[in-house]
């Protein structure tokens, strides 16, 4: 050894002086530079890893850690403080988990994130179902969303104005077999019964079902092309879809209005476009990528939840599929057979229930 070498402080190898890397008192050959330390990805300054405070992929001195970075108090995962989400007790989440409603967190009534389409489409469904009585409560709405999103993100929850003491679920938009086979619907609404709420009683709640316009048709012709015809159904069979609905005769005239019979399903569309009812309109259809079908009164029961989403989308495929001409020979009976050819059992029981289907009486459960 010379003057121009030195030993390696952690492994006594020597090397030329300029090869090693002062660390502290510590002098460190490049293999144990790289045995041993790390920079830090945040300032880069060079750390022990026994001084990392970050993860196997994200290196983070103690000063970058406690400046830069919180723990997700549900997970415990690391995330950058902008992207935490943050609840009234100013506890951190990380997107996921605040997602699947462990941040407690209600969100305004404006709330609207990136849509999450589950499902093969085009047809997708996306529901808005309002329950009250049991308070605006964070901590119920997180025993709601971990019901609800305890798979995927199916959904999340906002405030709404027209209800005294709850909110409204909200999902991503799902095809219906997305929501028959994969969304946790009787477990939610098992769960928000057992809270209390309560969605048809109360008579503030509506169960509002989202349809994507693109699943209505090629272009926008052929999407208005099948809005009047669903139009036409709706005011051909008023009083059977009032029934259906379970709405008084002045909820709906408040929350769902009708737009008046006519003999062409494109002179009611004219009538729809230039009327006063705004989005209060049993077929609302202000917003730009969806129609919304607003008639149905709140329901935690499932059966009910689930007859409403087979009506909605059957009724939409039968709009799609036929011409008006064959529309307009349908009476409510042909209407219903064509609504449930397919394998749809819960919308059969239901249609009993509320004597709109000829077959042989029903024993229905109450509506909460």
């Amino acid at each position: 050894m010379n003057e121009k070498t030195q030993p390696c402080t952690h492994c006594g190898a020597v090397h030329p002086r300029v090869n090693l890397t002062w660390m502290g008192s510590a002098e460190l050959c490049p293999e144990c530079l790289q045995r041993y330390t790390v920079c830090c990805d945040c300032c880069g300054e060079r750390i022990w890893m026994a001084n990392d405070y970050g993860t196997h992929y994200l290196h983070l001195c103690a000063s970058c850690r406690a400046d830069n970075y919180v723990t997700c108090e549900n997970c415990g995962a690391l995330i950058p403080q902008e992207d935490a989400h943050y609840n009234d007790e100013d506890e951190a989440y990380c997107d996921s988990c605040y997602e699947r409603g462990y941040g407690g967190t209600i969100h305004n009534y404006s709330y609207k994130p990136e849509p999450i389409f589950y499902g093969d489409g085009p047809l997708y469904l996306g529901v808005e179902l309002e329950v009250d009585e049991a308070g605006k409560d964070n901590i119920n709405a997180v025993q709601a969303l971990r019901a609800f999103n305890q798979e995927n993100v199916y959904g999340y929850v906002k405030s709404d104005g027209s209800l005294n003491d709850g909110f409204e679920l909200v999902t991503h938009p799902c095809t219906l077999e997305t929501h028959l086979q994969q969304v946790p619907w009787r477990e939610t609404l098992e769960a928000l019964r057992g809270m209390g709420y309560r969605s048809h009683a109360p008579g503030t709640c509506g169960l509002h079902v989202h349809v994507s316009r693109k699943a209505l048709g090629k272009d926008v012709y052929e999407q208005e092309e099948t809005i009047a015809k669903l139009l036409y159904i709706f005011e051909r069979f008023w009083q059977e879809i009032l029934r259906f609905s379970r709405r008084t005769e002045s909820q709906i005239n408040h929350w769902a209005a009708r737009y008046g019979y006519k003999d062409r399903g494109e002179e009611i569309l004219k009538e729809a476009k230039h009327g006063a009812n705004g989005r209060y309109a049993c077929i609302n259809l202000t917003n730009t990528d969806t129609i919304e079908f607003r008639v149905f009164r709140g329901t935690l029961k499932y059966n009910t939840v689930i007859a409403t989403l087979q009506f909605v989308a059957n009724l939409c495929r039968v709009a799609i599929s036929l011409p008006e001409y064959r529309i307009q020979e349908f009476s409510w009976p042909a209407l219903i057979e064509a609504l449930t050819q397919d394998n749809c059992p819960e919308l059969v029981q239901y249609l009993k229930e509320r004597n709109l289907y000829v077959n042989e009486p029903v024993t229905a459960e109450r509506e909460v």
